[in-house]
């Protein structure tokens, strides 16, 4: 990954270092003595907070009164920011998703799934940086989850058998499955499915990771003769698979959970994590703002 310097940062070597504390044995570290500002523009802090990142897969952060042009100068510290097809970017700050949950926002239930960001993409978000303007005063935590460890510790006949599979992700049956079928169709020709590895491999750590998700409807090459024998081997034989696979997500010793609190912030890697945020707080607001990461195709 590159990083390209702005002609407003700093490029002399800044010695300080954060302090760090892990919130669990498996992933999650909560920051301190950081000014994520000034993360933005210096380019030795930056390339700190990206180790830790890589380390630890979810950063937190609290207190944290940056602007919106500081929050997505941050997140394209990591690469360009994307759009959301569903909810659109903050007009003046091209890349920031407000996510406002309102008395009166119509329900819905994708956020409270565990799930991988957008790997209904064929180039799925590296990453997120996410900040909260409005928190319940109880309730609306998020849940994150190393799926580098939820692979690590399958055993080994599924690891065998799962090598080499592939799963399609889909829009269309996630957030266009309570559209009209003909908005439902042209969402599905504007982000066509996408297939990707049931195991991908991490680009920068190398780690191997479980990546299937709630966007995955089926595995595309389970299909063999060493799977199939019958029609039950494939249907339903594959798709309990794959519910097997999506459930490792569930697990709490892969998981962190974040009390969010009013200009906390917390930094994923999306490539070996999952979230779920849990809606567990109507009729209180809820209100976060998201700098999404263009990243690579898994391979």
């Amino acid at each position: 990954m590159t990083t390209t310097t702005r002609p407003s940062e700093t490029t002399t070597a800044t010695t300080r270092e954060f302090r760090v504390e892990p919130l669990t044995c498996t992933i999650g570290a909560e920051l301190f003595d950081v000014d994520l500002g000034e993360v933005s523009r210096d380019h030795a802090l930056f390339e700190q907070l990206h180790a830790l990142l890589l380390e630890h897969k979810v950063l937190f952060f609290r207190d944290q009164d940056i602007t919106r042009a500081e929050h997505v100068a941050l997140a394209e510290r990591f690469g360009p920011l994307e759009d959301h097809p569903m909810v659109g970017s903050d007009p003046d700050n091209p890349g920031l998703v407000r996510i406002y949950k309102d008395v009166d926002s119509p329900p819905e239930h994708y956020e409270n799934a565990y799930h991988c960001d957008a790997t209904w993409r064929q180039n799925p978000p590296m990453g997120c940086v996410l900040r909260c303007v409005e928190t319940p005063p109880v309730g609306g935590d998020t849940v994150w989850v190393n799926m580098a460890e939820a692979y690590r510790r399958l055993p080994a006949p599924v690891k065998e058998q799962v090598a080499g599979l592939r799963a399609r992700h889909s829009i269309e049956a996630s957030f266009g499955a309570a559209l009209p079928m003909e908005q439902r169709h042209q969402l599905h020709a504007r982000y066509p499915d996408a297939e990707h590895p049931v195991v991908r491999t991490h680009p920068e750590t190398g780690e191997k990771i479980l990546f299937v998700n709630a966007f995955a409807t089926h595995l595309v090459n389970y299909h063999t003769p060493d799977n199939v024998r019958f029609g039950i081997d494939y249907a339903p034989g594959a798709g309990n698979l794959l519910q097997y696979l999506i459930s490792q997500a569930a697990i709490p010793e892969y998981q962190v959970r974040w009390r969010w609190t009013k200009n906390s912030i917390a930094i994923w890697d999306n490539r070996s994590t999952q979230h779920y945020a849990v809606q567990d707080y109507w009729p209180a607001v809820r209100r976060m703002e998201r700098a999404g990461i263009i990243g690579d195709r898994p391979f």
